[in-house]
């Protein structure tokens, strides 16, 4: 093993979480957190840590990410997913993509298979049929609550941006002991979006980026706002002006809200393995596993640390 001391840091989304589901949230964070670490102390590489977590995330129906992702303005799943190698730079991502259950591993297979960085749609349906990734019905994706909530918003007096609020990108970043750096993001987007609207998530340097000369960052947020701003690439910006990650992270955050109203959070890990997670919203469930303690919270200033076995132990439990 190299000298560094692997660090992963999850987000399950920024916004607000409503009472009766935090407590999924939180335990959803921890497992994906536990799991990119587990890859990361067997020697694995960030990549294979960032894409593990968010793998595990999207699977979780708490998440607005693969099963659980948001509904479109026609009643259906489009999901975005972006993936990034600090080495060299090399980014895959897919955008509004249907009916498969991992859109962070066509990302990442856009990334080694391709000479491009985003497929989108039916040309990204079509690669994924020729990779061999299982389709699976779009119904399989969609949850009570996500058909209940694209209804609500349906009706003349709603207000969809109420509910924006609650969104739940989730998303990686990890080093690991070759002091290699990564990140990881996926969605489904926003709540009654247009067909074929496409966030910050696809897009380099807004819903990631990673770099081993700086550190990496994922984002989430409202996806027009951190765009505009290209906020992951801002955060790294800072860290190379000799910014913490906490401060880089803080000072991105309040440009964003200042700038253009926009609300959001973050996570930041640093080349050296210091990390962050940050949020102007009113919450953002949160995960980080570094020199064997587990870091989690979901309200401004809330953090629990407990062991890395004593959190294992209680997840064989269930939680």
């Amino acid at each position: 093993l190299g000298g560094m001391k692997p660090v992963v840091v999850v987000h399950g989304g920024a916004g607000r979480i409503f009472k009766e589901r935090e407590e999924g949230c939180r335990a959803g964070v921890v497992r994906a957190a536990l799991r990119g670490y587990g890859v990361l102390k067997q020697g694995g590489s960030a990549l294979d840590a960032v894409e593990e977590a968010v793998r595990s995330m999207e699977d979780d129906p708490h998440f607005n990410a693969g099963c659980g992702s948001v509904l479109n303005e026609k009643g259906e799943v489009e999901m975005d997913a972006i993936i990034m190698d600090g080495r060299n730079l090399d980014s895959g991502a897919v955008s509004a993509v249907k009916c498969i259950a991992n859109p962070i591993k066509l990302a990442r297979l856009v990334m080694e298979k391709t000479k491009h960085m985003l497929l989108t749609d039916h040309g990204a349906h079509l690669f994924a049929q020729a990779m061999g990734i299982p389709e699976i019905p779009g119904e399989k994706l969609i949850t009570e609550r996500s058909r209940e909530r694209w209804k609500k918003n349906l009706e003349p007096d709603s207000n969809p941006e109420e509910f924006q609020k609650d969104l739940g990108t989730v998303g990686a970043v990890a080093v690991d002991s070759e002091g290699n750096v990564a990140c990881a993001t996926s969605t489904g987007g926003l709540s009654n979006k247009l067909i074929g609207r496409v966030g910050d998530t696809a897009c380099i340097g807004s819903g990631g980026y990673a770099d081993n000369h700086s550190g990496a960052t994922s984002t989430t947020g409202h996806g027009e706002s951190i765009m505009k701003v290209v906020l992951a690439r801002l955060i790294l910006y800072h860290m190379e002006q000799g910014m913490s990650p906490e401060e880089a992270a803080d000072t991105a955050l309040d440009y964003m809200k200042t700038r253009v109203g926009g609300l959001g959070g973050v996570i930041v890990v640093n080349k050296a393995g210091e990390w962050a997670a940050r949020f102007s919203t009113k919450q953002m469930s949160w995960a980080t596993v570094k020199d064997g303690n587990l870091h989690y919270g979901i309200y401004a200033g809330e953090e629990h640390i407990k062991s890395v076995e004593e959190a294992l132990a209680s997840e064989r439990e269930g939680f």
